[in-house]
Order: C-alpha cells, then sequence, then structure tokens
C-alpha cells in the first residue's frame, strides 16, 4: 500500500500568516518557515506581534475565512485520493484549518493546537509531538506503507527526508539550494507526474 503525505500551506492552500500580514498591514508577520527553521522561535515572535497590536484568534480567522485554496488543489487532492491514501502533514492549528479543510473535501490533517484564553487572546501553542512530520511518516513505513511527501518550507525537509520518496513543490531557491536532493516540482501536474513515477518505481 502507498500513501502520499502533503504539507498544506504552500501546497494546498495559501500561507495564512502572508495572507494575515497583507491584510493587517504588519509586514513582520510574513515571515513563515520558509524563512526561519525553528518553529518555536517563528511562533514566540508571531505571538510577540500579535500581543503589540491587539491582535486575536477571531482576528485570523476572520482572514482565514475569506481564503481559499489554491488554484486547481482541490482537483489534484481529489484526483490523487482516487489512486493513493493522502494525509495532510501540517504545522498549521486546527483552530486556523477547518474552514480550508472543508474546502479541501476534508482530508485527513494531523496537526497542532493552539492555547487560547476566555478573552479570545492567543496565549501560547501546543505541539502535537515534537517533529511530528518525520513522526508520522516514519509510523506509517514501520506499518509497511511506502510513503511519498512532498512540501515547500525547512519544516518540510525532515519528513521529505523520511519519506520514500519526497519532493519539493514550489520552494524558494534559497531552500532548495540548501536541500538539492529533493527533487523541484512546481506544479500539480508536475507533483502528479513526479508520485506517480515514484510509485510505480517503488512498487519494482
Amino acid at each position: 500500500m502507498q500513501v502520499v503525505c502533503l504539507d498544506l500551506e504552500g501546497v494546498l492552500v495559501p500561507e495564512i500568516w502572508i495572507e494575515f500580514s497583507r491584510r493587517t498591514g504588519i509586514a513582520e508577520l510574513s515571515r513563515t518557515t520558509r524563512d526561519e527553521p525553528d518553529y518555536d522561535k517563528l511562533m514566540a515572535f508571531r505571538l510577540r506581534l500579535l500581543d503589540q497590536h491587539g491582535l486575536k484568534l477571531a482576528d485570523i480567522q476572520r482572514v482565514i475565512d475569506g481564503m481559499g485554496p489554491m488554484e486547481g488543489a482541490r482537483a489534484f487532492l481529489d484526483a490523487l485520493r482516487e489512486r493513493y491514501q493522502v494525509f495532510i502533514l501540517s504545522d498549521t492549528f486546527y483552530e486556523f484549518a477547518s474552514p480550508l479543510m472543508r474546502q479541501l473535501g476534508w482530508p485527513s490533517l494531523l496537526c497542532h493546537r493552539l492555547e487560547v484564553d476566555h478573552a479570545g487572546v492567543v496565549t501560547g501553542w501546543r505541539l502535537r509531538m515534537p517533529d511530528q512530520k518525520r513522526a508520522a511518516v516514519n509510523a506509517l513505513k514501520a506499518l509497511n506503507f511506502q510513503v511519498m511527501a512532498a512540501g515547500d518550507s525547512y519544516n518540510d525537509t525532515a519528513m521529505l527526508g523520511a519519506a520514500d520518496a519526497g519532493f519539493f513543490f514550489h520552494p524558494p531557491a534559497a531552500i532548495v539550494e540548501q536541500f538539492p536532493q529533493f527533487p523541484v516540482t512546481d506544479t500539480y501536474d508536475e507533483l502528479r507526474a513526479a508520485i506517480d513515477a515514484a510509485a510505480a518505481r517503488l512498487a519494482r
């Protein structure tokens, strides 16, 4: 049996924090895992900015409600699920993801939780587990699945490395330069072709 693991933001939906940055005019909030490999450091930076500007969870959720999947993402995902089991492995939060998951047909999602106080202020974050993307891929392999994975950021490289076949999807040039071992795809057609070729190779 073969499984595909996909990152969410940058592969199926736009980067939530970049869109939130654009709509609030706070340029610093556009920093993502494409820029900062230390996720805890990145989240601490984001929460400080939210506190400084008096922004709450509801403010972020309003932006997400107006977002949608990337063009072609739903069709790509639906076609992929006809042949493979698909898991979305993301470092986003369940409090963010529901509107986007609904538009993607409720795929299986593994991500994290936010800590929010009674006033709706985001006070912290709770990782499902450290290095959860790599751990999920290794768990699937231990269950005798062949795993193919795709992502676009620093926090995806452990997942890609653990998979039987890993691919970048439209990544920044700086990340490609640091991780040349992962083939680069830039369209859903290219990514699907790479996944199918890897699946055929692994099945032999």
